[in-house]
Formats: C-alpha cells, structure tokens, sequence
C-alpha cells in the first residue's frame, strides 16, 4: 500500500522503518524543519539513508486557519492511499486528512476520550491515572475523535516520570501496534473489521500482500484444517471449511471469511489450496449470445482497452470501485433474473472467469452444497433436517462455530447439533435481508408474482407435511396426528391465505379541500416496512413461524427469523423449502440460537424495522424497551395468558366436557389461548369435575409419533419442573390436588394430566398461567353473572376467553363484558387463518391472522397531487 507519513521524532523514525520492512512503500514522508540547522531525526534519519523516499518540510499547513494551496498540492502529488500519523495533532487540514482513499490513521498517546489534545502524557501523570496507554485510530475532523481501531494500555508505576512512562511503554509498543499484527485475537480482530470493506487490512502469505475480509471471533473448538504460513503471525493459521483461522498471541482464535490478493481477485478463504481447481462449463448458443452483451458491457467500461478478450482482467484494466458497481447493475439489467452482488467481481477478475460465473449463477449451479446434519430413521421414513443458520440462501456455521444439542423430548436424548448463532450472524443476517428488499427481485416483483411463489411454497409444504409433523413430533414433543393436522396443516393453510393477499394490498383515494383555482388528488398507498425480525416460541414452532412469516412475506417485506432456541428444526427445514420454490436469496433468513444474545440483537438492530414477537410478558417487556431506545421500531406481541373459560349450568354438558378438556390439555397445554381457569356453576361443579376425570383416564400418554397417542411430553425438561413445583404450590396453598400434579414415572419429559378444584381466586394458580396440562377450577354461585365476570376480568392477561351456555344472549352479554382479544362461545381452540388473533392488556397487542395482519407489516403513505 502505498503510504504518506507526518509525523516527527524518533518515533516516526521507528515508525518508517518498520512500515518499509513491513513492504509498504511510503510515498512522501512530512516532517517539521529543521531547527538551529539541524533536522528533525526523522528528516535526519531520511537523509542519511538516501531511500529516495520524498521529503518534505513544511512548516505549517495553514494560515488563518485556511489549507495552504501549494503545501496540499505538494501533499497530493505524492499519490498516498493512506495517511500514517505518528503523534500528528489536529493542525493538519481535513482535506489532506481525507484525501488518500483509505482516510488517516492516527497514533494518541492516551486511552482515548481521556486526555484528548497535546500533553496527553503529562495528564495522564497530573490525574493520577492508575492506567496509561495509546490509541490508534481514525482521523475525523474533531479533536481526537475518530473511530478507535485498537488500544493498549499499562499500569502506571508509582515513581513514573512523562520519559519512564513513554521509553518503557509508550514508545515501544506504540511502534508495534502501527506496523504489527501479532497481537491478542481479539485485537487483530478488532483491526481487520475496522477496515472492513475499506481499505483492508492485510498481511504477507507465500511472499504476497493478502488483504483480509470478514472477521469474527471464534468460540468453542478449533475446525480442522491445513495449516498455512503467514509472516509476522504468532503460529500458522488454518484454511479450514469455515474460512482462514488465525491465531493471536493468546492463542484464541478468529475466522476470517475472505481472501483478496495483490491483482484484485477475492476468493473464500476456505478455498485457499484450491482456488484454480474449477472446471469450465460449455455455454449454450443463449449463454453465448449472453456472453457477448455482457462483453459490450466490459467494453463499455474498459474504454481505454482496445478489446475484451478472455484473459482481459477488470482491475488491472484499470477499473475502481464504482466500475463494479456499474458493472454488476448493467449485466443485472441486461440479463433479469441473474443475481449478482459487488464481491462476485472481484472473486472472478478476468472476463472468462466472470463468464464462467456469470453462467453457474444463471444456472443454479453455484448454489452452495446443500448441508444437512443426519439422514434419520423415523416414523418409516427418512428424514431430511438441515441443522445450519440460513443466511442469504445458503445453510452455514455459526460464526463462531458453536453448535447445541436440540433435544428429543420423548426420551431425553440429542437428536442432533445445531448451529448457535452470534451476533455477527445476525448481522449478516439483517444485511443480507437489507440487501434483498433493496436491490434484489423481491422489492421489485410483482404482487402476483409474490403470491404465485408464496403458493408454491404452500404446495411445497404440503408435499412434504408428513416429514415436517414427523420433525415438530421429534422436536416438540407434539402429538404426530396434532402435528400433521394443526402444527403443519394450519401452517399451509396460512401461507395459502397470504398468497392470495399479495395483489389486493390497497390505498384509498381522499377528497380534500382544493386549492383553488387548482385541483388537488389525494391517495394513499400501503408499503412494506422494509427488514423484519421475527422471534418464536416453542410450543408451535411451524405454525408460529407461519402466522408471522407468511403476512409478513405477503407485504412485501424480508425478514430475519430466530427460532426457539429448543424447537429450531422446522424452522430450518422450512427454509430449505423456501429454496425450492424459488424464494430470491436474502428474503428469508433463520438464524438460531439464545434469546438473549440472538433475540436482544434483533430488537437492537438499527436496520430492523419491525419485529414481531410471540413469548412471555417480562420478555415482552424487554424486547419494547430495546425496540424503543433503538430506532423506535413497529412491534407487535403476543405474550402470557391467563384466559378464562366460564361454563353456566344450561351448557351442553358433553361438548363442555369435551371441549373443556380441549382448552387445557389441547397440545400438552402449551397452548397460548389456553383456559388456564375453569370457572363452573356450582350446580354443576362436580358432575363436570367428575366426568372430566373419567375421561383423562382414558387418555394415552406415550410416544408421540405413535397414531393412537393422546398425550405427549412436555417440551423440555426446565419446563416439565417448573409444572411440577406449579402443582406444588397449588397444593401447599390449600387447593384440592383432583387427579395428576407429577412427572410421569418413565423416560422423557411427561406430565400427569392434572385437575385441581376448590381454587380461590387469592391463590397463585388462580393468577399464574401454568402453560402446561393443569386444569385449575373454580366454582360460582348459581345465576351470579355478573360476579363472574368479575372475577374473569380481574386478570392482566387478557388473549383469550371462553363461555358454554345455550342461552344465546347470556352468551353474548358476557362475550361483550370480557376483556379478552378472542372470545369462544360453545366452542374453544377455533382459530381460522381470516380471522385475526391477539391479546389486550399484558397479553401484548398486534394481530396475526386475517388482514389485520397484514396492517402490522405495512406502512400508510398519503399522496397529494396538485393539477
């Protein structure tokens, strides 16, 4: 790289030399002066060597606070690519600070924002600072305030002196930090992603300057790979699947994603011993004629070479950045439907490679590998389960390489690893769903188009229904015939529903008042949000993912999904699925892993413009606030329950038995809209208490990939313990313990379908949702309405409701005095894809379902047009 170096001092002597051994070439180096006729020793030093490296000795760049006109030109003339300034103050003017293409770097000797300006030493000393150290970092037009590349620091001694503290510390290991890599992981780390994508930071392999590109700590084990020199690094690095792992001098480990060498061309790092192996494809007479426009194309940028032949190489043809960028955007218009982005250029720099590109791109075959974790004998067949992040249209590693077992909660055991995401994937996750609303095909479709590939990928889910109820079975402990039938069929269904909404997505015109003499038109037009972050819960994984995805697709919007971090693996296989039907890259990403690290990101990230999340109130709460203080992002919630079902002596007593039984132990009772309280007319309190626990006698309880399995176990065991100390607490508070309240004696997660009675409305099951199997009764007075509507309310949940009676306007007098978002009236669990579905009060706000939906993931923009 080509350097400009101002500074003075023997530490910009040390400086210099060290950025030549390092094969920089410095360009033009400028000092102050010299002084009683003698020179600064960095001026010294220069002319003593005789390098023939330019010098120049102004002394000062301004005058009246005004750039000197020739001093800048001198400066500019020297063609630096980067500034290096070794103790340089803020007297140098900004248009020389920002002049090079790679900006300046700048040495401080504090840890900045302390002691920012000259003496920064001497402050650190007048403080009494137990710590001093440095800063290298960007230069911006303030007082020492650009973005911080690296800091180093050291305690200060008790006898320490301005020389001590600069020759033991400052000094020396200020040299080191400008010119060196070999530094602790995080460090080089913290450096190459500061220069990512501009300028690069680089190192020497095999003799060449190597510039490196998407850096990310790396946790847990090391991947195997084939060791690779690289001078000036603490031990040989790996080229392993993931990318090139570097080592720092403590040891810990960072992956690097990409490879750009000294001709332009970038490659994946992971393909470092077997860049030049791929073979060529022969072209169609179409990919041919093809070939020749996108020829036009390079010759159309390449004026100043004669001809375009094969081993014509873009860069050394003397393109620069924005010829990619109109390079990339022609041959996207030129030929529709390719996808192509700015790195693909520099990863095929000559026109027979980008050819050879070009055409794998157009044919499909450039698709990464498809990666799956096992092929798995379950339920007679062989199922298919990815077990990856799905980022930008292609399965991969977390970051970090982490992975976690997903547990089968039939019997205890790991069904397989899956990828345990970090924040960097969830930020190439939001870019690449950034990157698809804006500048791919999605954005650009039309609405039609959208819907008829939302289709597809409901037929796609269907074909594959049985092996997705065999996964959720596996994964969630549903109920195989419950998964096929609501789990995944439900799911179907929603995205059926939503692709038939993608072109109905209407404005209003508005009559206003004209400004006459002129004519006003007003309309307004529904447009998608943008980048949407999707969180999930457990107990629905599919149908959860479904009910928000498919609205949300259907708006026109992308999004980035974080599955539970217990139930990730239809989620994945869905994306899969997306895949084959045709869903453009980017549109949908999954990215698994922990709510606090993956779920908190989302809710944080600034180019996240809505997020919908389904899950308990206080992480409800929480994801708000982040929300909030963020970008002050659209939410919408589904959170806890607590929903009350009141059953009146003139029910049906057959269907409210039935139907009671369905409102708690529907799904294991991990059921949002559960009744998680049972309020029965005295008259009739223990005939239905005693014929509901007729009928859970006769339940199944067992495997629940077996057909005539009734009740499965819970989804995983922190929460099968949390129901048993529920049903502790129901008994010590004095609540009559009816049937069930322990864990099933056999392996897995299982509960004992539980009834309690006698339940006062003080007690904490009477308030607490239980999410689980726990029928929790209570009696009232015959005829008192009123009283129990009352006591229904008095609740800060308020998702669902449910009322049994035949008296038709009972019925709808208490339908209108409850405060839920959904009332059953002689029915319960009656969800439809048309008909909207949320909570009031603490149970959130926002719809899924219906064409409120849709409204959650649109945005209202009014037009006025004056003729």
């Amino acid at each position: 790289m080509k350097l400009a170096l101002i500074g003075q001092s023997l530490f910009g002597q040390e400086v210099y030399t060290n950025l030549r051994k390092q094969g920089h070439k410095v360009v033009g180096v400028f000092t102050v002066p010299d002084k009683d006729g003698k020179a600064d020793p960095l001026g010294e030093y220069l002319f003593a060597e005789k390098d023939g490296t330019p010098v120049f000795k102004f002394p000062r760049w301004r005058v009246k606070g005004k750039p000197i006109p020739e001093v800048v030109e001198a400066y500019k003339a020297v063609g630096a690519e980067l500034n290096v300034m070794p103790f340089c103050s803020q007297f140098i003017p900004m248009n020389v600070i920002d002049h090079p293409k790679h900006g300046s770097i700048i040495y401080h000797p504090s840890i900045l924002p302390l002691h920012r300006g000259a003496s920064a030493i001497n402050w650190t000393l007048i403080h009494g600072d137990k710590k001093a150290g440095f800063s290298v970092f960007w230069a911006d037009d303030g007082l020492d305030t650009g973005p911080i590349l690296l800091q180093r620091e050291c305690d200060v001694e008790p006898n320490d002196t301005v020389d001590t503290l600069y020759n033991r510390f400052l000094f020396p290991e200020g040299i080191k930090a400008m010119v060196n890599l070999a530094q602790p992981a995080q460090a080089i780390h913290n450096w190459i992603r500061g220069h990512d994508k501009v300028p690069g930071a680089w190192t020497v392999i095999d003799g060449q300057t190597v510039t490196l590109y998407g850096s990310s700590m790396l946790g847990g084990s090391v991947p195997a790979g084939q060791p690779l020199q690289i001078e000036g690094a603490s031990q040989p690095g790996l080229v392993s699947k993931n990318g090139l792992v570097l080592f720092g001098s403590d040891d810990k480990a960072l992956l690097v994603k990409n490879l750009q060498f000294e001709d332009g061309k970038m490659i994946p790092a992971s393909k470092y011993f077997s860049s030049g192996e791929s073979s060529s494809v022969e072209l169609t007479d179409d990919e041919k004629k093809m070939a020749e426009d996108i020829r036009m194309i390079w010759r159309g940028i390449l004026s100043n070479v004669p001809a375009i032949e094969d081993t014509t190489d873009f860069f050394k043809s003397g393109a620069a950045s924005m010829d990619v960028v109109r390079l990339v955007e022609e041959v996207k218009q030129r030929c529709g439907g390719v996808q192509l982005q700015n790195e693909d250029v520099y990863m095929a720099t000559t026109f027979q490679d980008f050819i050879q590109m070009f055409v794998r791109r157009l044919r499909g075959e450039d698709q990464e590998e498809e990666l799956v974790i096992d092929y798995v004998k379950v339920n007679n067949m062989t199922v298919k389960m990815p077990y990856q992040c799905f980022i930008d249209g292609k399965f991969e590693d977390a970051d970090n390489g982490k992975a976690c077992d997903t547990i089968n909660p039939a019997d205890g055991s790991a069904i397989c690893k899956v990828a345990y995401a970090s924040v960097g994937d969830v930020d190439r996750a939001v870019a690449a769903a950034k990157e698809a609303f804006e500048n791919g095909p999605w954005g650009k479709m039309n609405p039609r188009d959208r819907g008829s590939l939302l289709y597809r990928l409901a037929d796609l889910m269907e074909e594959h229904q049985e092996e997705l109820a065999t996964i959720e079975s596996i994964d969630s402990g549903a109920v195989y015939t419950l998964a096929l039938k609501t789990h995944v069929g439900m799911s179907i269904q929603t995205f059926r529903y939503f692709a038939g909404w993608c072109d109905k997505i209407q404005g209003k015109t508005i009559p206003i008042n004209q400004a006459r003499p002129n004519r006003n038109l007003t309309f307004t037009k529904k447009e998608p949000l943008g980048v949407c972050a999707i969180v999930i819960p457990w107990n629905y994984p599919l149908m959860m993912l479904a009910w928000k995805s498919a609205a949300c697709l259907a708006a026109g919007n992308t999004l980035v999904l974080k599955p539970a971090q217990v139930t990730p693996l239809t989620a994945l296989k869905f994306a899969e699925l997306t895949v084959k039907a045709g869903i453009p890259k980017g549109v949908i990403n999954i990215v698994p892993g922990s709510g606090g690290l993956v779920g908190q990101r989302l809710s944080e990230h600034p180019d996240v413009r809505k997020l919908g999340f389904t899950g308990s109130t206080p992480i409800g709460k929480q994801i708000m606030k982040s929300c909030a203080v963020s970008n002050l992002k659209k939410v919408s919630l589904e959170l806890g329950g607590k929903s009350p079902l009141i059953i009146f002596s003139d029910c049906d007593m057959d269907k409210a038995v039935r139907m009671g039984m369905s409102s708690v132990f529907f799904n294991k009772g991990e059921n949002c809209i559960a009744a998680g309280r049972l309020f029965v007319e005295e008259s009739i309190h223990d005939e239905y208490i005693s014929r509901v626990v007729e009928e859970i006698k006769k339940m199944k309880i067992g495997d629940p990939l077996d057909r005539s399995t009734d009740h499965g176990p819970q989804n995983h065991k922190a929460h099968l313990d949390k129901l048993v100390e529920y049903c502790e607490v129901g008994v010590k508070e004095g609540a009559t313990l009816v049937y069930g309240g322990k864990q099933v004696d056999r392996p897995g997660f299982f509960m004992e379908p539980t009834v309690f009675t006698d339940v006062e409305d003080h007690m904490f099951i009477a308030k607490e949702e239980s999410f689980g199997p726990v029928m929790v009764v209570s009696k009232f007075k015959n005829g008192d309405v009123d009283g129990v509507l009352q006591r229904a309310n008095d609740t800060e949940f308020g998702l669902a409701s449910g009322v049994f009676t035949r008296d038709i306007s009972k019925a709808m007098y208490v339908s209108e005095r409850l405060e839920a978002g959904t009332v059953f009236i002689n029915t319960y669990n009656k969800t439809d894809v048309a008909s909207p579905f949320g909570g009031f009060k603490q149970s959130g706000f926002g719809k899924d379902l219906g064409e409120d939906a849709l409204m959650e993931y649109l945005r209202t923009k009014a037009v006025t047009v004056e003729y």
